[in-house]
């Protein structure tokens, strides 16, 4: 099999088309192609009035033409990779000890998942819960103003990015095809064919909630476990610092010899107890702002043009960067194209926000992340200065949000002549439970709105509108990354606590749902191979 890429052809190009064009690249006769099926579809909208799709096209061939095509050397064909997912190893008869996994979002989802099809029966400890009983308590606080500070966007069942647009792509190399698997994994638990194939995938809450459901039953029948509320209050550490379990906030203890650490980002309490315990964490950067809302369909006109509504393009999305003179970098982050910005905190007095979309992506608005990188220079203090720098920028927002979980907010306009607002203007914002409009020049630090101000005209330079006056500001996004880096080494290890396996966004090896599911499945590999003798 052979693998042509760079297949350009006009957005809305017949069927045959694409055949054709194979056909023409690889100089053979129409008998000569036996099958073909397209293994990526993006698109080029830089010349808006002739966009181009691009596919990438795995072809099969009669007997013989392959090894004559190849001899010939064309550019942009090559053989097929072989992306068959393939276990490193089975787990034995009998178990000394079952692997131990913290956490059940993404990553600890699918070093579970991994773990249970090898074999090793998985315990899963989840401090959240179950995520439709998660789901209740989420709406309880965007409705209600409510918090459950153990069951919330942040805790339970999926991870964070339940409650996210669902994105499964990345800019991380995956030489191994582990991102395939993790595809293949979603579209057997539910998930739309066209993930496997389009360039930017993304599946929307509605339908993780039931593909999460159905893989955790997948790892049930496979002998694997999964307890949910169940928070880790402690390790089980040994004078030669080993892992050999856990002990639980209900007082009751695990013991086992791997324990996989997918805590996420918002694990604080756990952070603390990791470092009072002596495992090694360092600090890191990450980036802090507000979330910006346009009108979906300014964005579609300024990215598609006159194409802007077409079925193969959806709503548009975009990924915009200015580096300011005060020398801070200002960029888009997690970009929700007809979408929500939801409240996203996990501790009481506390505002956060994120953005959501569901699969269809209709909603009136566009959101995204606009947020300023800062390092461990900005917060001196230790290893979990990080956690209080957000902190304390999360209380502010709640402060001037007025102090009951609404957010603050401002329009642009606003923003940028440094005056409050007082009205909203042709943008409505759909953060729940509501936001109080204000003046956010005292909402992040100094150095963070100077550079936010000179980035939004200078973005408004790349889309028109971007910096329009009535787009909406809200406060405030902390959580873009972990504030930490669970050091691990390269058997994935904790570098000074044997036994434990540091994974996903929270111990800052993955940023979203799809690289900590590949993490995960790194993981498990290494913790099935250490069991079996092997690693």
């Amino acid at each position: 099999m052979l693998r042509l890429t760079e297949i350009k052809l006009p957005l809305d190009h017949p069927e045959g088309d694409l055949r054709a064009a194979l056909l023409a690249r690889l100089g053979i006769a129409d008998a000569d192609l036996l099958d073909f099926s397209v293994y990526k579809r993006s698109y080029d909208a830089r010349q808006k009035k002739q966009i181009q799709l691009i596919y990438t096209v795995d072809v099969t061939l009669r007997d013989g033409i392959e090894a004559a095509v190849s001899k010939r050397r064309i550019a942009h064909v090559a053989p097929s990779p072989d992306m068959t997912y393939r276990f490193v190893t089975q787990a034995p008869a009998s178990l000394k000890s079952r692997p131990l996994i913290i956490g059940f979002g993404p990553c600890g989802l699918f070093a579970a998942l991994i773990l249970a099809q090898m074999g090793f029966r998985p315990i899963v400890l989840e401090r959240g819960k179950a995520v439709r009983e998660r789901t209740k308590d989420t709406w309880g606080l965007w409705r209600n103003q409510v918090l459950n500070p153990e069951s919330n966007v942040q805790f339970g069942e999926g991870g964070a990015g339940t409650f996210s647009d669902g994105k499964l792509y990345s800019q991380i190399k995956d030489p191994h095809h582990y991102g395939r698997k993790v595809l293949q994994e979603f579209v057997a638990a539910g998930a739309p064919e066209e993930i496997l194939y389009v360039s930017k995938p993304h599946i929307g809450t509605f339908r993780l909630v039931s593909m999460i459901e159905k893989m955790r039953g997948d790892i049930e029948a496979l002998g694997g476990e999964i307890r949910f509320s169940q928070r880790v209050e402690q390790l089980l550490i040994d004078d030669d610092r080993r892992v050999h379990g856990v002990r639980l906030a209900s007082g009751e203890e695990l013991h086992s010899d791997h324990v996989v650490l997918a805590i996420g980002h918002s694990a604080r309490d756990t952070f603390q107890t990791l470092y009072d315990q002596g495992v090694h964490i360092e600090a890191k950067p990450f980036s802090i702002g507000f979330r910006i809302e346009h009108p979906q369909s300014l964005i579609d006109r300024a990215r598609f043009g006159d194409f802007a509504g077409h079925p193969l393009l959806g709503a548009a999305d975009y990924k915009l960067v200015h580096h300011a003179r005060n020398g801070r970098s200002v960029y888009s982050f997690c970009m929700c194209p007809g979408g929500t910005v939801v409240a996203a905190t996990s501790e009481v007095g506390q505002v956060v926000t994120n953005g959501m979309s569901q699969y269809s992506r209709n909603e009136r608005n566009a959101n995204a992340g606009f947020v300023v990188g800062i390092s461990p220079d900005d917060y001196p203090g230790g290893p979990l200065a990080g956690i209080d720098f957000q902190r304390h920028w999360e209380r502010r927002a709640f402060a001037l949000g007025g102090g009951d979980y609404r957010a603050p907010a401002q329009r642009v306009g606003d923003f940028l002549a440094g005056r409050p607002s007082t009205e909203f203007g042709s943008v409505l914002p759909s953060y729940q439970p509501g936001v109080h409009l204000c003046d956010l020049s005292t909402a992040l630090p100094d150095y963070a709105i100077a550079a936010m101000r000179e980035a939004l005209p200078a973005l408004d330079r790349q889309i028109r509108g971007f910096a329009m006056p009535d787009a909406i500001l809200t406060a405030v996004e902390t959580r873009t990354s972990s504030p930490v880096r669970i050091t691990r080494g390269p058997d994935y290890q904790s570098i000074n606590t044997r036994g434990l396996y540091p994974a996903g966004e929270g111990a800052s090896y993955a940023g979203g749902i799809y690289s900590a599911a590949i993490d995960g499945i790194e993981v498990a590999q290494a913790v099935a191979l250490s069991i079996t003798g092997q690693g």
